[in-house]
């Protein structure tokens, strides 16, 4: 006999393209249920009923049979079977063993939306995180340099920032969208924004994204500079290795930056700026034995899922795993921190 199911047709889709992007599923697998969703939300849930008891959904643009097929099913009160496999085969965590750290997260501080190379609005990244229990996610979209990205100039990053009150001021008291940037670190140790924009901020990753291969001389010169800035809060995916390529993408393995790792660990813990552990399993950075150095120096540390989707958010059970193994304790672990003590640390004049 069917489950019933009461939520109906469109957190149907939402969930399952949820539960596809957690497990790096094809991105036009994705797509195809986000777009589905979409497509109905605008109607009156009547006449999607109607349309799903008639077998005419197909005649609605961005609805195909796969997707007509769930409709049908929760509109009709049943589990719609294709939900009902994913949850059985992947809704469980994605690793075991890091479950006292994941408990102890109250967000995120990484993660992206399509106006970088997101590719969903604020808005989804947002609800999807206050439906896992966050209690704050920072939007790090990407800064101008950053082209391939469609990194933001002050002026779009300036607009996001209203976007961003608008959302909280949606959501009241239950959960704060932080206003937060991924700014690339340039060859010279500079930060790729103004500083009156990253004043304007309330936290700020600062990551390598451009000539990986440098020598590890100027390397370690640029990456003490951009820790020693007093905008920096997080050092973003230290060594930019890739250990596999991108789900649908023709990339392959890449491997770390070269750099002084004891310097620029012990830079971190002398400026406050906390080592980002990146959940995203193709990145595993900073690799064990570099993270290992910056628990010896003392160093904070961000546990991050850098979601460049709704589903990724939950890649922040990878970064736990490898965090408890190593014994780091909550306390030293940012995001695990009240949104007030955490915008504290993070204020420039903190620092």
């Amino acid at each position: 006999m069917s489950q019933t199911y009461d939520a109906g047709p469109v957190a149907a889709l939402r969930r399952i393209a949820f539960l596809l992007e957690r497990v790096r599923a094809e991105t036009y697998k994705v797509k195809a249920f986000r777009a589905a969703a979409g497509a109905i939300v605008p109607l009156d849930p009547g006449e999607v009923a109607a349309r799903a008891e008639a077998g005419t959904l197909r005649e609605i643009p961005g609805i195909g049979s796969s997707t007509a097929a769930v409709i049908t099913d929760a509109a009709a009160g049943r589990v719609p079977a294709y939900l009902a496999r994913l949850e059985e085969e992947g809704a469980g965590p994605l690793a075991e063993g890091g479950e006292v750290l994941r408990a102890a997260l109250r967000g995120d501080l990484h993660s992206h939306s399509d106006w970088s190379d997101g590719g969903s609005p604020i808005e989804e990244m947002t609800f999807t995180a206050v439906e896992l229990g966050h209690e704050y996610l920072v939007l790090t979209d990407h800064s101008p340099r950053l082209k391939v990205a469609n990194g933001l100039s002050a002026q779009r990053l300036g607009k996001q920032l209203e976007v961003v009150d608008a959302v909280n001021e949606h959501l009241g008291e239950r959960f704060r969208l932080l206003k937060g940037i991924e700014v690339d670190i340039l060859d010279d140790g500079g930060l790729d924004q103004t500083d009156e924009m990253l004043a304007q901020l309330d936290l700020r990753v600062a990551s390598v994204h451009s000539k990986l291969r440098m020598d590890a001389a100027p390397m370690t010169r640029r990456m003490l500079a951009a820790v020693a800035n007093p905008f920096t809060n997080v050092l973003g995916h230290c060594t930019g290795r890739m250990v596999m390529g991108r789900q649908g993408a023709r990339s392959s393995p890449r491997p770390e930056s070269e750099f002084d790792a004891n310097a620029v660990f012990a830079a971190c813990a002398e400026h406050d700026v906390a080592v980002e552990i990146n959940s995203r399993p193709e990145r595993r950075d900073p690799p064990t034995r570099l993270l290992e150095k910056a628990i010896e120096a003392g160093c904070l540390f961000s546990i991050d899922s850098d979601a460049h989707a709704p589903g990724q958010l939950d890649f922040l059970d990878l970064g736990c795993v490898r965090a408890q193994a190593l014994g780091i304790p909550p306390e030293r672990i940012v995001n695990t921190w009240p949104v007030d003590d955490l915008l504290a640390w993070a204020a420039p004049t903190s620092r």
